[in-house]
This record gives C-alpha cells, sequence and structure tokens, in this order.
C-alpha cells in the first residue's frame, strides 16, 4: 500500500506477539509506524528489546490520539486482542475483541482508512463445517469458546456493515491459525507448543504432550496448522501493500501436522534424543479441544500471494536458534 502518509501503519497489539514481528520487520524495511498497546508492555518484555516501536501511542489514549492525527495514518493493522481460549470473561471479551474492533472499523470508514485485522481459526470450532473460508459459510461456524465466539461475532458483524455499505475503502480479515515464533513468552499456557517443548526439554530432556481422547486418534496425533509467525507477518505486507480484495482470508500453511511432527523437530533443531510422554488432557479442555485444523489457503493465493512457506521442520530450526541465542546474551 504506497501511501504518501508520514505513517504507512498504525499497529495495536504492537507490543505483542505478532504485533510484535510486524513492527520488527517494518524496521527491517524502513516503514515508519505508529504502535498501540497498553503502555507498560513496551518496556516490560525483554524479548521485544531490539525493536523500534516508532511513535508509541497509548492504548488508553488511542481514541482521543485519533482525533486529530488520522490524516497521518495510511493503513490500520488491527491485531490487538484478548486471546487467551480460556478467557470467560465474556464482558471482557465483548470489550476488546468485538467493540473495540467495531470502534476500529468505524473510524477507519470514517476516516477513508485502509484495515487489515486478526480474526482466528477458533471460529471454525470443531470443524464439522470443514476449513473452507467462503464467507457464506461463516454465519453457520460454531466456536467451542468464548474466544472463537468473539471473534467470529467480529467477522459477522464486518460483512453486515459491508452490505449495508458502511466499510472502509479497502478491508480484509485474517482467520490465524496456529500461529508460533520467536517473542510468545509472554502469553505464558497459551503460548505454542515449540517453547513449551523447548523449555522442557532444556529442563528435563523430554516433553509432555495430551493424551487423545478420541477414538481413531492415536496420542499425538491430533492435527493442526502451525504456522511461523515469519510468514504471517509476511502475508500481511502482501495483503497491506497490493492491496488484496476485500474479505476474509484464512492465513495457515494449507498442511496439518501432528504434534508428534512439531515436537520431533524441536528434538532435532536441539541434537537431543527423543523422550515424549503423555499425559490426560485437563477436563476443562477436553470438550473445547479442536483435534484437526487445515487452512485451505486457496481464496488467498488467487490473490496473488506465491510466496513459499516454511516447512514445519525449518520454521521450527528457526525459531529454535533464536531462542538458543536469546538465551545466550
Amino acid at each position: 500500500m504506497n501511501s504518501p502518509r508520514p505513517y504507512p501503519y498504525l499497529v495495536t497489539g504492537a507490543a505483542g506477539f505478532i504485533g510484535a514481528r510486524f513492527v520488527e520487520s517494518c524496521n527491517r524495511q524502513k516503514i515508519p509506524v505508529i504502535s498501540v498497546d497498553e503502555t507498560p508492555l513496551f518496556s516490560s518484555r525483554p524479548e521485544h528489546d531490539q525493536i523500534d516501536y516508532g511513535l508509541i501511542v497509548g492504548r488508553e489514549n488511542l481514541w482521543d490520539w485519533l482525533e486529530t492525527h488520522t490524516p497521518q495514518i495510511g493503513a490500520i493493522i488491527h491485531l490487538g486482542a484478548i486471546t487467551d481460549t480460556r478467557e470467560t470473561n465474556l464482558d471482557q471479551l465483548n470489550f476488546f475483541n468485538l467493540l473495540y474492533s467495531q470502534r476500529l472499523w468505524e473510524c477507519a470508514t470514517r476516516h477513508s482508512i485502509p484495515l487489515l485485522y486478526a480474526s482466528s481459526a477458533a471460529t471454525y470450532g470443531d470443524g464439522k463445517l470443514g476449513y473452507d473460508d467462503d464467507e457464506g459459510l461463516i454465519p453457520q461456524l460454531l466456536p467451542l469458546n468464548a474466544y472463537g465466539d468473539s471473534k467470529q461475532k467480529f467477522d459477522c458483524w464486518a460483512l453486515d456493515q459491508e452490505r449495508l455499505g458502511n466499510h472502509p475503502p479497502l478491508w480484509s480479515g485474517f482467520k490465524f491459525f496456529n500461529v508460533y515464533g520467536f517473542g510468545e513468552r509472554h502469553k505464558d499456557f497459551m503460548s505454542s507448543v515449540v517453547l513449551h517443548a523447548y523449555d522442557q526439554i532444556q529442563a528435563s530432556g523430554r516433553v509432555t504432550l495430551f493424551k487423545s481422547h478420541k477414538a481413531g486418534i492415536a496420542d499425538g496425533h491430533q492435527k493442526r496448522d502451525f504456522i511461523a509467525v515469519e510468514d504471517v507477518v509476511e502475508a500481511l505486507h502482501f495483503a497491506a501493500k497490493k492491496p488484496i480484495q476485500r474479505g476474509i482470508y484464512n492465513l495457515g500453511t494449507g498442511e496439518a501436522r501432528t504434534f508428534l511432527d512439531l515436537v520431533r523437530a524441536v528434538f532435532s533443531a536441539l541434537g537431543r534424543p527423543e523422550k515424549i510422554e503423555f499425559i490426560d488432557t485437563p477436563e476443562i479442555l477436553r470438550e473445547k479441544y479442536q483435534y484437526f485444523t487445515e487452512a485451505k489457503m486457496q481464496r488467498f493465493i488467487a490473490q496473488g500471494y506465491s510466496r513459499p512457506l516454511r516447512s514445519l521442520e525449518a520454521g521450527v530450526e528457526e525459531y529454535v536458534r533464536r531462542l538458543k541465542k536469546a538465551q545466550s546474551t
């Protein structure tokens, strides 16, 4: 997106996992950014110390700031959200994942600013309807948790607003599948299995994985579409710069891999022998557990995106290399 405005991107969730990696990529490309998040987070995450966040706007001050500064913004990259799939506080989820997103949409519409936002593969629920990002199917999806439901509600609202003629000049949402990569340690329990496996192997030489509680699926053979954060960031840049046509798109690799594949890649990257134990999936998670996800990527590819994606093994090796480097400094 070639914009004459002084700040091509305003990035929400800029101190978060994907947001920080997006800003970091802007640093490499010398793209000025406006970074939005809770102010204390910009200085409390050591993994992000080398990032130049550009102009920082505290999330609490964003709306006042936008009143007079929207002419400076080329596009809004909305990555901020509550992403904990265990979150049950519906008021919090409704406020941050729905109302906050609606307000940004309305601002982008009012000031003719393109908007890209993060949705989630959690909207697909148990996968009974498949993982096709055909927008006609979106209202029928049944997420398994409140987080997924909050993302689903915004997707449906965005499509309704478009039908009413109330939308930004360009807009696109992305259903992120299982994103892993450097800079997610602050997510704690919600960080990827790659990081958990890395920490467990370093501490004890072994990894624990959840048993399967579904007939016909062996322990460790639960499958997800794992995508490296670097590939997510590159896809977002492509979508913004081209720009792509309006709509809601899947963003994964298009290939489901097992959790066994994933942890074996971590053992390999560390040069350690495989030692894997299986434990019961916690009761609180069992009924809301996705046993399979796999993004259908044809619609996004049809927009002209042809960049090769990292294999799981290559992405994990790159991630482990960066973890080891951070650990040694």
